[in-house]
């Protein structure tokens, strides 16, 4: 299979299943690979201190190097994934559950919904509804 192939064969479904492994494996190039070029990542339900979007790929794999890189928690779990079938076949609507673990063995759970839109295999834009007041919790930010 040619490179091409590789990512056109890539159905949004199958492009949610890669993102929720880079998520598990703190991977922003695995990540970032995912997406075209051009692509839009939004948050939003952006909390102070997040960025409200990154625009095209290496924005997308500075972000998350960044972000995950100074984060205190690995993703140890993403459970409870509910895929909402959509009108259009080239986004993919889904609801989980990313279970988190702190350097101190504390753990917490953050629900979130994606919506991703794939053309040629490639993601064009992730809107990325996380809830911010369970990460300001789980980080023991005062008054979340």
């Amino acid at each position: 299979m040619t490179g091409s192939q590789a990512v056109a064969s890539r159905t949004p479904r199958a492009v949610l299943d890669r993102y929720h492994r880079a998520m598990l494996d703190k991977s922003a190039d695995d990540l970032a690979d995912l997406y075209a070029v051009d692509a839009v990542h939004e948050f939003p339900f952006s909390a102070p201190g997040f960025p409200a979007h990154y625009a095209g790929r290496e924005a997308v794999r500075g972000g998350y190097r960044a972000a995950w890189g100074a984060s205190p928690f690995q993703v140890v779990e993403i459970r409870d994934v509910v895929v909402h079938v959509s009108d259009d076949p080239g986004t993919v609507i889904a609801g989980h559950v990313v279970v988190v673990r702190s350097a101190g063995g504390g753990r917490a759970a953050v629900p979130g919904l994606l919506i991703i839109d794939v053309s040629d295999g490639l993601i064009t834009r992730v809107r990325d509804y996380m809830d911010a007041l369970a990460v300001a919790r789980a980080a023991g930010v005062a008054g979340a």
